[in-house]
């Protein structure tokens, strides 16, 4: 018999509980491209979020935190929307021309 999945805790961006499996992702604070090395377990879609809104440098220089994150309008309206979604939802954002 397998072993159920085990539940990694709440996810720091939207608070949905994370379950262990392909819908977790772990999101680099500062990514490694930048140097950066702390990473948290995060939902894949809200690390999907992150990086269509994101480049390495702006995330780097101004949203290397959780906080700073939810800080962001685009982030706000996205946590509101997926806290309605179960957590094994997984969608596709369009990536911002740049």
């Amino acid at each position: 018999m397998a072993e159920p999945a085990r539940e990694l805790g709440p996810c720091p961006l939207c608070g949905r509980v994370l379950i262990e499996g392909p819908t977790v992702d772990r999101h680099h604070l500062v990514p490694k491209s930048e140097g950066g090395k702390a990473w948290i377990n995060i939902h894949r879609i809200c690390h999907t979020k992150i990086h269509s809104l994101f480049s390495e440098r702006e995330l780097a220089a101004v949203y290397s935190s959780v906080e700073a994150l939810l800080g962001h309008e685009e982030i706000q309206k996205f946590v509101r929307w997926v806290r309605k979604q179960p957590p094994e939802v997984m969608a596709r954002h369009r990536k911002p021309r740049r």
